[in-house]
């Protein structure tokens, strides 16, 4: 018994044959290793030199369901050398390579008059591409396979000749070269192409440098650095350019994650820019109002949690509101640790909650450490008829340290250094009785009265500063929690109830519809609050959220919140989708702005709308506008047609920004651009319909 090797090209095809002679004029079909076969109309094995050879046509199937054909073939044993005739195979459903005459040698294989594609027959008997050449030289040991005289088709149409190609085999998932170049044309900055250079250092570590010629401004240079490692992974980006008036213009933003072992993990990120505008005027803004830069370890357990991480900002706002960290602001450090026990008694646990956080304001010159803890208990139960209480008791203890602080808002001192302490002991008990209806034969609902009552002690004052709150906004979301002020400064300052009602109901053929109304009664005058929040001394304003879904295919959803008097809409966020795959979606958005508790200042209104559909089975068509119906302008507006093939994707993309931003240095002012960008991707692997 005898095992051979056939091996053509690096396309990983072993025939193993347990053939002693076989010697026939009639076709013979032999079953390899149960899962492969070889059919041949003769199959010949010489015992002397261990060869085998194949007369006339040929054809080999694997488990894989990879095919080869050829005629006149001869292999050695272990395949050390191999030739034969006419040679095709099929790497996948769509991945085809041929050749008149193909040869191997060891771990070189060379071929005549060769033929490769990824998008064998994908338009109806014509591939969209393919590469031809006179010869071909393929190194298992590189993994490249080598064309000579090569011509790239499209659609059986030559696009260009090159006498030299280089091309990684199919198994290769990555491999240092050029990618496609695409282009953009943005308003102000004219067009611009983009030359990617892809550089892969190994199969965990690549990066690309892409530089970028820009008709209306100086080259623009951009890179991307990925590596990965058994236990982290490091992301940065990166660009630069000097613009024409002379400025350095610049961003740089990373991400790395270490594991640290199965309980701990170590993060690093930096984002950092040039000034407030260059992300948004060369098309890196996404929205964010500062950038944040520092570090984070968190250590798990299975009842705790802690972490420490440091904080440096960059803002980006021209006007920021005052409260906020300055473009220099730091936090260092801020640590948080949680924990909560096994239960006591029953479902009873306890839970602790520390903090240490170190601020330094370089705009205001002022310093601020702060040490906050919290202890509590919360016990949940279930009694008669299936209620729901729930019971809890917290206290909490702040201690500041301020260094030549403003406190003028507070304490009438512009210039306090000292300790300032609070303690906060507080509780609440919650009541809740879901009620279930089954007597629909197609509809279940559930409707669950709530209630909750708070106790804490009243404070002089709620707070001390409110650097990192912007204090809150009465919604549906607000209601029933544990703190429904932002940050750890501002404090609620009374006793206050919530209470609501949620109702949901479920249909047999898909239908879900879920809605909640509620209100919050302060029982004295809460201080620092906006006049905008929703909050009131007594009963808050109303809030409610409505939702309706069918399937996958339909969904509205409204969140809206109404004066307590005259039940006049403050507030209201609507959005609804219509559609999987073809779909139309439309939002609304509307706020009252007051500049005190009486008087209505003005109204913000916003309105979105957006559609997807498919023109043909491969033609899609995608917009989406958002209007600002209050300054009577386009505040963003985005249009996308694309063509996604098997083996390529070929879009136009149009884009409106409507943002005006006016700054204070050079080139600090940005006004809204248009952007159109040609994008197309080639798939050189097996594309899939």
């Amino acid at each position: 018994m005898q095992n051979y090797s056939f091996h053509f090209f690096r396309t990983a095809l072993v025939i193993s044959c347990s053939l002693l002679v076989v010697s026939s004029t009639y076709a013979l079909s032999v079953d390899l290793e149960s899962a492969r076969t070889i059919t041949a109309e003769r199959i010949e094995f010489d015992r002397r030199s261990q060869a085998i050879r194949t007369v006339g046509q040929a054809e080999m199937e694997t488990a894989d369901g990879q095919r080869m054909t050829w005629s006149d073939a001869h292999m050695e044993q272990r395949g050390a050398l191999a030739g034969g005739d006419n040679v095709q195979v099929w790497l996948g459903r769509r991945t085809f390579f041929s050749a008149e005459r193909a040869d191997r040698t060891d771990n070189i294989t060379t071929a005549a008059r060769v033929t490769y594609t990824a998008c064998e027959d994908c338009d109806d008997g014509i591939n969209a591409w393919e590469v031809t050449a006179s010869r071909m030289r393929h190194d298992t040991d590189t993994r490249v396979m080598q064309f000579y005289n090569a011509v790239f088709w499209a659609y059986n149409i030559p696009i260009f000749w090159s006498p030299y190609l280089a091309y990684p085999d199919p198994t290769v998932r990555r491999r240092s070269g050029l990618l496609i170049p695409y282009m953009n044309t943005t308003t102000g900055m004219g067009t611009q192409i983009n030359f990617p250079v892809y550089i892969a250092l190994s199969d965990m570590h690549d990066f690309t440098f892409t530089p970028a010629h820009l008709t209306g401004e100086n080259p623009l240079w951009q890179i991307e650095h990925r590596l990965n490692a058994e236990r982290s992974q490091f992301r940065t980006t990166g660009s630069y350019t000097r613009n024409r008036a002379g400025n350095n213009r610049w961003h740089v933003f990373n991400n790395d994650v270490i594991e640290l072992g199965d309980h701990a993990r170590a993060t690093i990120f930096l984002q950092r820019t040039s000034d407030k505008t260059y992300l948004q005027r060369y098309g890196f803004y996404d929205a964010q109002p500062f950038l944040d830069s520092g570090g984070r370890v968190e250590v798990f357990a299975d009842s705790g949690y802690v972490r420490a991480s440091a904080h440096t900002f960059q803002e980006l706002r021209v006007n920021p509101n005052r409260r906020t960290i300055s473009q220099s602001g730091d936090i260092l450090p801020n640590i948080h640790g949680v924990f909560q026990t096994a239960p006591l008694y029953a479902d009873t646990y306890a839970f602790f909650t520390g903090d240490m956080i170190g601020i330094y304001n370089s705009q205001n010159a002022d310093r601020m450490q702060r040490i906050l803890g919290s202890v509590g208990v919360a016990s949940p139960w279930i009694i008669r008829g299936g209620q729901r209480i729930t019971l809890s008791a917290q206290a909490r203890y702040d201690i500041y340290y301020f260094d030549n602080a403003d406190m003028t808002r507070f304490e009438g001192d512009p210039n306090f250094t000292g300790t300032k302490t609070r303690f906060l002991p507080s509780g609440y008990i919650e009541w809740a009785l879901p009620l279930i209806n089954n007597s629909s034969e197609n509809w279940t609902h559930v409707l669950k009265p709530r209630a909750r009552f708070t106790m804490m002690r009243v404070l002089d004052s709620p707070a001390f500063t409110d650097i990192d709150s912007a204090g809150s906004v009465l919604s549906d979301a607000t209601l029933f929690s544990n703190n429904r002020f932002a940050g750890y400064d501002l404090w609620v300052n009374s006793n206050y109830a919530d209470y609501g009602i949620d109702w949901s109901a479920f249909s047999a053929n898909g239908i879900s519809v879920s809605g909640f109304a509620g209100q919050t009664y302060d029982f004295s005058e809460t201080a620092g609050l906006d006049p905008n929040s929703g909050f009131h001394a007594g009963r808050s304003d109303f809030v409610g959220r409505l939702s309706l879904e069918y399937k996958n295919w339909f969904a509205i959803n409204n969140r809206a919140r109404f004066y307590r008097d005259s039940f006049a809409l403050r507030h209201i966020e609507s959005m609804a989708r219509f559609g999987k795959t073809d779909f139309i979606e439309a939002g609304y958005i509307m706020a009252v702005q007051l500049s005190d508790p009486f008087t209505e200042e003005s109204r913000q209104n916003e309105i979105a709308g957006g559609f997807g559909t498919g023109l043909t089975e491969r033609w899609r068509l995608r917009a989406r506008t958002t209007y600002n119906i209050t300054d009577e302008r386009i505040q963003r507006q985005q249009a996308g047609l694309y063509y996604e093939h098997p083996c390529y994707m070929l879009g136009l993309e149009y884009a409106r920004d409507g943002a005006i931003r006016r700054g204070f240095g050079v080139d600090e002012n940005y006004v809204g651009t248009t952007t159109i960008k040609l994008v197309f991707s080639l798939r050189l692997v097996e594309g899939r319909r």
